[in-house]
């Protein structure tokens, strides 16, 4: 079974990669700490899972997952995060993520979610089992998603505005024109509500795009 990581802590990455190696039958076939490495590696390799951190630089997590599916049809993704909010597990499972893990969780549980992903089934931490259930009976609504009024392209600007990128280097980042992010941001702007970058900031941190300790 073949398996990518992608993960921005080194430290972290090489845990996981010492844990997921001791399971027989697995084979680590790549890892990163970048957003568009890893989807460029679950594309080049396609690999059985991914384990995938949520707060990647460069393209988050999600956005990763969401573009996996048309990459790598067959690859699983497991998102990693240290973030058990309702708003994260939301985003998550509406990619169609396979599984999200916990990274305070215990070291069999990567076993058991790995395990569970590869007999097609959705693997949530416990915790974050209760959460989901907990919001559905008690709120009797769907999870909420505040980055579904946005696109694919506004969510990816969002993120690399979060990381402090300015319009030019945001342009030549997604080789597209100035006036094309510009637009793009005005739009997304007017969807969320919000119209300072500060602002957007914040909702990015939120949202989970990106880590408040960057």
């Amino acid at each position: 079974m073949r398996v990518v990581l992608a993960d921005d802590h080194r430290l972290v990455r090489a845990g996981i990669r010492g844990l997921v190696e001791a399971i027989d039958g697995v084979e680590v076939v790549g890892e990163t700490g970048d957003g568009r490495e890893a989807l460029a590696l679950i594309e080049r390799t396609r690999p059985h899972v991914a384990l995938v951190d949520i707060t990647l630089p460069g393209l988050n997590g999600l956005e990763v997952a969401r573009r996996a599916r048309a990459v790598s049809p067959g690859t699983r993704v497991v998102i990693l995060s240290m973030h058990a909010s309702e708003g994260y597990v939301a985003q998550a499972l509406r990619t169609g993520v396979a599984g999200y893990l916990l990274k305070d969780s215990a070291a069999a549980e990567l076993r058991l979610a790995i395990e569970a992903v590869l007999r097609d089934e959705i693997y949530l931490s416990p915790s974050i089992s209760t959460t989901v259930v907990r919001s559905l009976i008690e709120g009797g609504r769907p999870l909420d998603d505040p980055l579904a009024v946005l696109t694919p392209r506004q969510r990816e600007i969002l993120q690399l505005i979060a990381e402090g990128a300015n319009t030019k280097e945001i342009a030549a980042r997604l080789e597209i024109s100035v006036k094309t992010v510009e637009t793009h941001r005005a739009l997304l702007m007017e969807r969320v509500g919000i119209h300072d970058v500060p602002g957007l900031v914040r909702f990015a941190i939120r949202c989970g795009l990106v880590s408040a300790d960057g």
